[in-house]
């Protein structure tokens, strides 16, 4: 019998079987955690496409579901003995599924979403009316009323988005001091841009103290990410060349400070191989200034850190961000339990799956309650998003930052 996946970017088959249905995934899967049905892990997923695949599934809305449910967190593949990679068989199989037709469950907000987000300059036109609905009080009428509990999408959207900074763009270039190391790139991203433009801010400030001529292409758009993750894998590759083709081909590194962003481009080189030579340069912003020596004051503060899922299982990048902040005087590092445990950010899971997402928030908070920290950092502008939400919900008196951030405080009490 004929297979279901017919398309250029299936899922392959052999790389199907490579997983030999152990088991060991199973706990670690965050959607398992909340739902404990065997179809919502990644063995009962991968099932799924490999029956698909083999013509013993056809794709329908139920396959779908368990599809969407799916965070893509990859913690599995941290934990996976046999080494399958589960991002690239989702990918795969939601590209094959986006040929069949979108979902009629995520089909409008989808859209939205995803001509809004990836979108830099539209993304910013929507900020800006955003901050226009608060400063008006309609979004107190609208709390207040009942119409967003008929859209838990836009409630979910609606009750993330805290106060929007103004733009604080970066020039293009930012010279080295001290003695020069090199030239890198710097991704600014599209909700990093717009919602932290600190965020940026600092990472150029430190890059530059450690030595880094630092280069940030005016024209530079998105990564792509959230099109890859919805299966939109012609949209994807678009992304990455047009991205490639505004960063100079002599630059060292091109250095992220979004975990998800920092994932997806890494892996550019499998998608179109034309940008390989930016997947191998992409570094997280913790590798590069893990190498460099930083002036650094003291910074008293109990701090716990959250592993962004694209960060730790995306990347493989867990120690950086833990030295780096291990070396702040008087900073002291907290155990935070299930450190890698999703939050329920996800990209924009938690717009399109809040019920799911929500769980997980709840968790995560439970969690940095116990921690006894009062400063949480995280890696990823959505974790920040996501986290800073439930722990504002839950009346938690914690700040939210990026470790750049606290970086930057740390070189500001060394002067």
């Amino acid at each position: 019998m004929p297979g279901a996946f017919t398309g250029p970017d299936a899922p392959d088959l052999d790389a199907l079987r490579t997983c030999v249905h152990c088991g060991i995934c199973v706990p670690q899967c965050p959607t398992y955690r909340v739902l404990g049905q065997e179809m919502d892990t990644p063995r009962g997923r991968v099932y799924l496409m490999r029956a698909a695949a083999e013509g013993r599934a056809a794709l329908t809305e139920g396959f779908a579901r368990h599809l969407d449910l799916c965070l893509g967190c990859r913690a599995c593949e941290t934990a996976c003995p046999s080494g399958v990679r589960f991002g690239e068989l989702l990918e795969g199989t939601r590209a094959e599924l986006r040929r069949a037709g979108p979902s009629r469950r995520h089909r409008l907000l989808e859209a939205l979403v995803l001509a809004v987000f990836p979108e830099p300059a539209r993304l910013g036109a929507a900020l800006g009316l955003l901050r226009a609905y608060r400063r008006s009080g309609l979004q107190r009428a609208v709390r207040a009323s009942r119409v967003l509990r008929l859209l838990p999408g836009l409630a979910a959207m609606d009750a993330l988005l805290g106060d929007v900074p103004p733009a604080a763009p970066l020039p293009e270039l930012i010279p080295a001091r001290g003695r020069g190391r090199g030239r890198v790139g710097l991704l600014t991203g599209c909700v990093q841009r717009h919602l932290y433009p600190g965020v940026n801010r600092d990472t150029a400030r430190l890059l530059a103290l450690a030595g880094w001529d630092v280069v940030v292409p005016r024209a530079q758009g998105c990564c792509g990410a959230l099109e890859l993750h919805a299966g939109r894998t012609a949209a994807f590759r678009d992304r990455a060349r047009r991205l490639a083709a505004v960063f100079p081909e002599d630059l060292d590194f091109v250095v992220t400070n979004a975990a998800g962003c920092g994932a997806a481009m890494k892996e550019y080189g499998e998608w179109a191989p034309e940008t390989a030579w930016l997947a191998a340069r992409t570094r997280d912003v913790t590798q590069v200034l893990a190498e460099a020596e930083l002036p650094l004051g003291p910074l008293p503060a109990a701090v716990a850190y959250h592993d962004a899922c694209h960060l730790a299982h995306g990347q493989r990048v867990r120690q950086e961000p833990r030295a780096l902040l291990a070396r702040i005087p008087g900073l002291r590092l907290v155990e935070l339990a299930d450190s890698d445990l999703c939050c329920g950010s996800a990209g924009v899971y938690n717009i399109m799956e809040p019920e799911v997402a929500g769980r997980l928030l709840e968790w995560k908070v439970r969690r940095i309650v116990e921690s006894g920290a009062r400063i949480v950092a995280a890696g990823n502008p959505g974790c920040l998003l996501q986290i800073a939400r439930g722990c504002r919900e839950r009346g938690v008196d914690v700040e939210i930052v990026h470790p750049v951030e606290l970086l930057a405080r740390a070189v500001d009490r060394a002067r």
